[in-house]
């Protein structure tokens, strides 16, 4: 029977922290089992931040969410500096990184062994990572479109022989 309430203690932590990165808009949330890898915890969860002030946020929502779940208060490291902050909640460890250190340390490949599936955190994480994607889209679109729409209007409205000449020569030196 201790090791289900271990269990469930652990499933109510991590819900804890995990409800706490998504109050404060943590981008691409990540939950893995560690219980077989290291004696000291049993979740890793990673999440991104995209600022300093926004990690910051971050960290502080999780040790307060925790406190508030009836867990003793998290050991905190990194808050200074802002772009990779360790949560220290005991039977889980939350990593609150900025995209390029999560990127560059890339803590899924070290601890990514066993995800544990989010039943309601899964959606919110992909909603922010969709806008930007979907924003960078519209904006690289843009400024392709546009300089497409004044190359071709160019040569129609100015000469239209010039470049088709140009074509022409082309065309003879490789034949």
């Amino acid at each position: 029977m201790t090791d289900t309430s271990a269990k469930k203690d652990t499933q109510k932590l991590q819900r804890a922290i995990v409800d706490a990165l998504e109050d404060v808009k943590a981008q691409e949330i990540v939950v893995f089992d560690t219980e077989h890898m290291s004696p000291l915890f049993e979740r890793v969860i990673i999440a991104s931040g995209t600022s300093n002030r926004q990690t910051k946020a971050l960290a502080a929502s999780v040790r307060d969410k925790v406190r508030e779940a009836g867990y003793p208060k998290p050991r905190i490291e990194g808050e200074d500096n802002g772009e990779w902050i360790i949560v220290d909640c005991g039977s889980a460890v939350a990593h609150i990184m900025q995209p390029t250190i999560r990127s560059y340390y890339n803590l899924e490949e070290i601890w990514g062994d066993k995800p544990v599936r989010l039943k309601l955190g899964a959606p919110k994480p992909a909603e922010p990572v969709r806008k930007p994607a979907a924003k960078t889209a519209s904006k690289s679109a843009k400024p392709v479109s546009k300089p497409a729409a004044k190359k071709s209007a160019k040569p129609a409205s100015k000469a239209v022989g010039k470049p088709a000449a140009k074509a022409t020569n082309k065309a003879k030196p490789k034949a």
